[in-house]
């Protein structure tokens, strides 16, 4: 492991890494259906929304001239072709914002709060993550998110891995960018933070996609913490 004493503040990915999304979208919609007595591929559609975020996000970054627009604003758009793609009838507006807000109200895997707890005593920790300030702040107070503050792509108008969110994130807490780590289950997300001079650990979430899941299950980078979930990092961090 590395010299890691210079490092103050934790930033973390949420989707995934903190949160199980795809489970907690998943139970989520098939109970509210069941009560609505709406029938529908929760999982196809699920899994379908989250294929769409990578480009959805792409889209924006290569259309500067339209502006910035927030994660909410983008599921919302996913999901409106989705709705149609599924050919799900029925859905009023409030139907439409209810499963917007799904991302609202994932819960955390079972070691989150724990660890990120234990994290606290020692380090400054926030999200790092491309949802919007209204959405990991609606998050953390559904899943008991501990966080010291919450920074998000929005702040600065730019979603990760675009460098503006790592270099950002440093600049608001006043901190040099080796003095921050990101924490992530994605070696992409990783290795752009490294890039830009953060230090890095990576924590395995093997079962985020399900069955679905091709990349991920193991560290591929030379990172400078590596672990099986948030205990192990606070157990290799001091905390």
């Amino acid at each position: 492991m590395s010299d890691l004493s210079a490092v103050k503040a934790l930033v973390f990915d949420v989707f995934g890494t903190v949160v199980d999304w795809r489970t907690s979208l998943i139970t989520d919609f098939m109970w509210w259906a069941r009560g609505r007595g709406i029938s529908a591929d929760w999982t196809a559609l699920v899994d379908g929304w989250r294929g769409m975020y990578m480009a959805s996000m792409d889209d924006v970054r290569q259309h500067p001239e339209r502006g910035y627009v927030m994660l909410d604003d983008l599921h919302r758009r996913s999901l409106e072709k989705l709705v149609e793609q599924f050919a799900i009838k029925g859905l009023t507006e409030a139907d439409l914002d209810y499963l917007t807000k799904g991302w609202h109200r994932l819960n955390p895997w079972p070691d989150s709060v724990a660890g990120l707890t234990r994290l606290k005593t020692k380090f400054v920790i926030s999200p790092l993550s491309n949802g919007n300030v209204a959405l990991l702040t609606n998050m953390a107070k559904f899943a008991g998110l501990p966080w010291d503050l919450v920074m998000s792509a929005e702040l600065f108008e730019h979603y990760k891995p675009d460098p503006e969110t790592y270099l950002g994130a440093a600049r608001l807490l006043c901190l040099k960018p080796e003095e921050v780590m990101m924490v992530a289950a994605h070696n992409g997300d990783l290795a752009a933070a490294q890039k830009n001079g953060l230090k890095t650990a990576f924590v395995a979430r093997p079962t985020e996609y399900g069955p679905l899941q091709k990349v991920d299950f193991e560290a591929t980078g030379n990172w400078d913490v590596v672990a099986k979930d948030f205990g192990g990092v606070a157990d290799k961090l001091g905390c």
